[in-house]
């Protein structure tokens, strides 16, 4: 007895989560049809996702930057493992994915450096930028 009601408060916990994701059992489908499958969970609202052509949302993640304090295009935080991108600081030529060029005017990207709720996880690197 005690068990059934464990499996059912869990499974009551599992309903309430994936309802607060946005995701809800009659958004499942047989196989073929247009819905999602009962394994997908969609967040369709999550577009922010770094792409293979390194860019996030369409904006390039290479060239000059300028690091502002507020408006950014892009809001980094810098981590030490697991980050989304790896950074390489160069002085000139920043044409390839992860190398930046700091400058003050006309820059391709304003970056916001914050402490929590980054659109991406940055490390800085000396040797071998981009995509992890």
């Amino acid at each position: 007895m005690k068990k059934t009601v464990f499996y059912l408060f869990m499974l009551a916990s599992s309903m309430a989560i994936f309802a607060l994701l946005g995701f809800y059992p009659t958004d499942c489908a047989a196989p073929g049809s247009e819905k999602v499958s009962c394994t997908t969970v969609s967040f369709a609202d999550k577009t922010e996702v770094l792409e293979e052509d390194c860019s996030w949302n369409g904006i390039p993640l290479y060239g000059k930057v300028k690091f502002v304090e507020s408006f950014p295009d892009i809001k980094i935080q810098y981590v030490e493992s697991f980050p989304d991108l790896k950074v390489k600081f160069v002085d000139s030529f920043a044409d390839n994915c992860g190398e930046w060029q700091v400058v003050e005017s006309f820059p391709d990207i304003k970056i916001q450096v914050v402490e929590s709720f980054p659109d991406i996880k940055v490390k800085v690197v000396e040797s071998f930028p981009g995509m992890p």
